[in-house]
């Protein structure tokens, strides 16, 4: 068995990988470990995406918090970063996010915060899994009146549209925004946090009924919002992932802003003002050759870390940076919040947008987007992180990098969340660079099948 925690939580197929009882053994293991120093009877609180499976996972999660003698709150359908907010602002001990993100429907996942909101650390991970492996041989069940309960709150929405309204307080009334809520998490609060600034919205997405979610749209799938932009004649188009703790863009001629670009925007805008701290932006090994091109002429300095909004967040720590994110569009603001949050992300980008009183597509412009080719290669779960122990795949990839070397560059690395191998060449052939990458990938999968 591998090892359960990947880069973003424990995730797997509903009811068959991640099933009610795996939920409940981390409900139990997670509540011991994150609450052992507490004196008091710990809380932790417990908030899902829009999924199907959700409610199911959420009950045997709060099953295994309460047996082991913590209580729970249930805050029910809110982002990801939504939880991470209430975490702090609560006071609880810790917070748990039922959610796969950008993953199809069937899949669902678990991931933990600390009481600061922050996610947690391998360490501690590890620490959680090991409790579950060794079948809570040293996890105390309680009984009678140590039992937890479990208490409803369902109003906690507000609370994170009051603080996300608060964040950047503007007036969009200026404005035509199409929202892309990708029938997730963030199908009330976005639509209302920007109606309540002023914003002229066109939502699209927001009927979420527990299967289709993120199908053919959101951050992941952008077609119909690039389109439905230039029909509105819009100022821009904003699309959240399922959970909303990421966020792609679309200018007013309807191409794709991403993570790196918005950072780029957002980066020199703080800057500009004194508020970027460091003058630092922390980005992954993922991002565009053209954001470092770019903060080498604006005079930024750029981190990089492997591929993970957590080891994003691990580095903006230890410099104290206030600004870092992926190409994905996980952007972390490090003074408002403790994880990627693509509601305040969008704000950001807005705030830009109606002090500079410019289009997105001339801001956007900050950076040159070299031509990127990303393949996936489907590979068994179990031996992804294994792909160079196969020499002929080491000896193509070796290859593959002389080729590519001083013209461009090759990344290959398994997917945290997914049975998948990823292979990225980036190069000033499009064409080419997209052949290249889709026979490796092609190469990759047939050998470890």
């Amino acid at each position: 068995m591998g090892r359960l925690f990947g880069t973003d939580g424990v995730r797997g197929v509903a009811n068959s990988e991640l099933t009610p009882e795996l939920a409940m053994k981390l409900g139990q293991a997670g509540a011991f470990v994150l609450t052992k120093e507490n004196e008091h009877k710990p809380t932790i609180l417990v908030g899902c995406d829009t999924r199907i499976s959700g409610p199911m996972l959420a009950n045997a999660i709060m099953a295994g918090i309460c047996s082991v003698g913590a209580n729970a709150v249930y805050v029910g359908v809110l982002p990801t970063p939504a939880v991470a907010y209430l975490t702090r602002r609560y006071k609880v001990d810790a917070g748990v996010v039922i959610s796969a993100s950008h993953n199809p429907m069937e899949f669902n996942g678990i991931k933990f915060f600390n009481g600061e909101g922050y996610k947690l650390p391998d360490e501690l991970e590890d620490e959680i899994e090991s409790h579950i492996n060794s079948h809570m041989q040293d996890v105390v069940m309680r009984t009678g009146s140590e039992i937890g309960q479990v208490e409803y709150r369902l109003d906690a929405k507000e609370d994170y549209i009051k603080f996300a309204k608060e964040a950047i307080d503007m007036d969009l009334s200026s404005m035509k925004i199409v929202v892309d809520c990708a029938e997730g998490a963030a199908f009330e609060t976005a639509v209302r946090t920007l109606e309540g600034l002023g914003a002229k919205l066109v939502p699209l997405h927001v009927h979420p009924d527990g299967t289709n979610i993120n199908a053919n749209c959101g951050s992941t799938h952008m077609e119909e919002l690039m389109a439905r932009v230039v029909f509105e004649k819009a100022d821009l188009g904003l699309a959240f992932d399922g959970d909303a703790d990421r966020l792609h863009a679309v200018d007013e001629l309807g191409e794709i802003v991403d993570g790196d670009q918005l950072m780029a925007i957002c980066g020199c805008f703080m800057k500009e003002k004194g508020m970027l701290k460091k003058n630092t932006i922390v980005a992954t090994v993922m991002s565009n050759l053209g954001f470092f091109q770019m903060g080498e002429r604006e005079g930024l300095h750029l981190e990089q870390t492997k591929v993970g909004d957590r080891y994003v967040l691990e580095r903006m720590r230890e410099i104290g940076a206030n600004l870092g994110g992926e190409q994905s569009g996980h952007i972390i603001f490090l003074d408002e919040n403790t994880t990627g949050d693509g509601l305040l992300s969008a704000l950001h980008l807005l705030e830009v947008m109606v002090t500079k009183k410019k289009p997105l597509s001339e801001l956007a412009a900050v950076m040159e987007v070299l031509p990127q080719a990303l393949v996936n290669a489907k590979v068994p779960n179990h031996k992804k992180e294994k792909y160079m122990e196969y020499s002929e795949i080491a000896e193509a990839i070796a290859a593959l990098e002389q080729e590519f070397e001083g013209a461009g560059r090759v990344l290959i690395r398994p997917s945290g969340t997914e049975p998948l191998v990823r292979v990225m060449i980036e190069g000033k052939d499009p064409k080419r660079i997209q052949e290249e990458a889709q026979k490796l990938a092609k190469f990759i999968s047939k050998t470890m099948l």
